[in-house]
């Protein structure tokens, strides 16, 4: 069929006609001729052609836009640009003098983005093969976190932390058969003298979900502080992430860098740990201890003018570097099993019968109600007899006032001002208590390591409702010399001794001195005073005094060989039906001008050793030697 018609079949008649009349006579068919040049039947089909392009266009675009629109716009903005985390280096710790204790190593994790997966199954068994095959990873796991896949998910899934370099190259070699799968540049925590260290700093691990809720700025690829410092100082020493925003393509391979924010590095902190009397300590009770082949104990030395934490040792210990990158259930499985049990922190969390070294507390007490006066004497013939009942000291004392008696340590004499005897009134429990309190006894300290335990002082309500018996006088004598229910940590006895130091501060302990920012901008951690002036100085002198006769006529007096000199009190508190006690010695030095006091407990030793003695000597004689150097 022609598409166009000859112009010369339809040449218009123009001889003897006006166009008017042209007009007027011109037929049906003629006029049918001016007005269709082209064949009718074909522009019909390219306007049916037409109107189906059109409808076919518009299919698709909304296709496109309305039913898949919401998906290619999510994988059309994420497949572009991205921002890739850089993780922020965490705060490095160092003790007083500047030495460092822990540092950052670079790390390497391999993690999985769950939007750059395909949707596939045929190619996500694939990737899984090439991740087996490259990576030591468990294929049940592997397969749980395939099935639960957020394919929306630009929040990377960690497969596995700290590749080693071979599997690096490894993975390096295959990246193109991985999509979906990225290298995760990170740094870890290495501890220095883990060992020694571990139960003051602690450590970090990477975050559990749980920890999500309670820090809801973190990545599931970010790490926190799960002990001691590292976890009460978390704030500090989390930086903040900085990013590279990149140009990637749908595999999320980087096509081009457009710029980072680097990460701003968290801040350092300071200790008012001196960490060679950190390790003297450490290396002195673990030799001790092997000799005497005796398995648990803890030392704590402060500097009583401030409450700042020179050294805190909780033996046995553990490697805080094996929580680093996991533990193993095998490693984690013997720690907990291990009967000494190397992760408990005895210093701050083990609660104990404080045993004699409460005497100097109750002997304030008594002085400040007026039981006895410096000069009341009161005689210990072995001990003393309350109807069937008879309570024994320790020896034969003999008359003794009230230095002599914390010297000596007569159980004797602390029975009759604690309980009464022979004349003497007695505090009655709900006095003792009340000056325990004040001295810190039966509440924690504060100190900024998690963890600590609060220790317990009994009152005659307490035996009442719990026990259902009424208080008794024995029950006095106990408690007055440390025994029966009382219980505290090493910490608050060494505390409460630090404040008879003072002359009358008790403070709150501090590990920490300053948090330094990566901008070098410093803020000191400023002593705490929990409360002072709450007994007469004249009364802490005549303790501080009887406290220095123990080492000079008392229980203590091997001390005596040191260049300077020491007060303090020995104690041995029973436990258990073994004949078992645990030895104790808290102390000060020097005697006039205290700038450190230091508490040993040794636990489990026979009934008359002395053991906490000798390692305090050691400690003093090394640490009073060094010209200053600690200063």
């Amino acid at each position: 069929m022609p598409l166009f018609i000859n112009r010369n079949e339809y040449k218009i008649q123009k001889h003897g006609m006006e166009i008017d009349d042209a007009v007027l006579t011109i037929t049906e068919g003629d006029a049918d001729k001016i007005e269709w040049p082209l064949n009718r039947s074909l522009l019909t089909f390219f306007w049916f052609l037409i109107i189906f392009v059109f409808i076919g266009f518009g299919g698709r675009v909304f296709y496109l836009n309305v039913i898949k629109g919401a998906e290619y716009q999510g994988i059309a903005e994420n497949n572009s640009l991205r921002k890739i985390v850089i993780p922020a280096p965490r705060g490095i710790i160092y003790d007083r003098f500047g030495k460092q204790l822990v540092s950052n190593i670079p790390s390497m994790d391999i993690v999985l983005i769950p939007l750059d997966i395909p949707k596939d199954q045929v190619e996500q068994e694939r990737i899984k093969s090439v991740l087996l095959a490259t990576f030591s990873l468990d294929h049940a796991v592997l397969d749980d976190i395939f099935q639960k896949l957020d394919r929306r998910s630009l929040e990377p899934i960690i497969l596995k932390e700290q590749i080693d370099q071979e599997e690096t190259i490894l993975f390096l070699s295959r990246a193109r058969e991985l999509p979906g799968i990225n290298l995760y540049k990170t740094t870890k925590r290495q501890y220095a003298d883990s060992l020694i260290f571990s139960h003051i700093l602690g450590y970090e691990g990477k975050i559990r979900k749980e920890d999500l809720i309670s820090h809801p700025g973190y990545l599931v690829t970010d790490s926190l502080g799960k002990q001691g410092i590292e976890k009460s100082y978390e704030t500090s020493l989390h930086g903040t992430n900085g990013f590279q925003q990149a140009e990637v393509d749908s595999l999320g391979h980087i096509k081009k860098e457009l710029g980072i924010v680097q990460p701003l590095l968290g801040s350092d902190l300071i200790l008012n740990i001196d960490a060679e009397l950190q390790k003297k300590i450490f290396d002195d009770l673990q030799t001790w201890l092997e000799k005497k082949n005796l398995k648990q104990a803890a030392v704590i030395a402060m500097d009583p003018r401030d409450g700042a934490v020179r050294a805190l040792v909780s033996f046995p210990s553990y490697d805080n570097n094996l929580f680093v990158g996991g533990i193993s259930s095998k490693e984690y499985k013997m720690l907990i099993d291990d009967p000494a049990l190397p992760l408990f922190n005895r210093a701050i969390s083990g609660e104990y019968p404080p045993g004699s070294t409460i005497k100097p507390v109750v002997a304030a007490a008594a002085l400040k109600e007026g039981v006895v006066n410096e000069h009341r004497e009161i005689e210990s013939r072995g001990g003393i007899s309350i109807g069937k009942f008879f309570f024994g000291d320790w020896r034969v004392n003999g008359f003794t006032d009230i230095r002599r008696a914390i010297a000596v340590s007569s159980d004797v004499f602390f029975y009759a001002i604690g309980g009464g005897y022979g004349g003497v009134s007695g505090l009655g429990m709900d006095r003792m208590k009340k000056y325990e309190n004040l001295f810190g006894y039966g509440s924690k300290t504060n100190i900024d390591i998690p963890g600590e335990a609060d220790g317990f002082i009994p009152d005659p309500q307490w035996k009442k409702d719990v026990i259902g018996e009424r208080w008794y006088i024995g029950d006095d004598y106990h408690a007055s010399i440390g025994q029966g229910f009382i219980t505290a940590t090493p910490l608050q006895i060494l505390n409460s001794i630090s404040a008879i130091a003072n002359n009358g501060t008790l403070y709150v302990p501090k590990v920490v001195a300053q948090i330094r920012s990566a901008n070098g901008v410093v803020t000191p951690i400023l002593p705490e005073i929990v409360r002072k002036d709450f007994m007469d100085t004249n009364i802490l002198r005549i303790v501080r005094e009887g406290m220095r006769k123990t080492v000079t006529e008392g229980t203590a007096q091997s001390l005596q060989t040191l260049p300077i000199e020491v007060a303090g009190k020995t104690g041995t508190a029973q436990f258990g039906n073994e004949e078992k006690t645990h030895g104790w010695f808290v102390s000060f030095a020097p005697f006039e001008q205290p700038t450190l006091s230091m508490i040993v407990l040794v636990e489990g030793q026979g009934e008359e050793g002395y053991n906490a003695v000798p390692l305090t000597q050691s400690v003093y004689d090394w640490y009073f030697s060094q010209s200053n150097s600690h200063e």
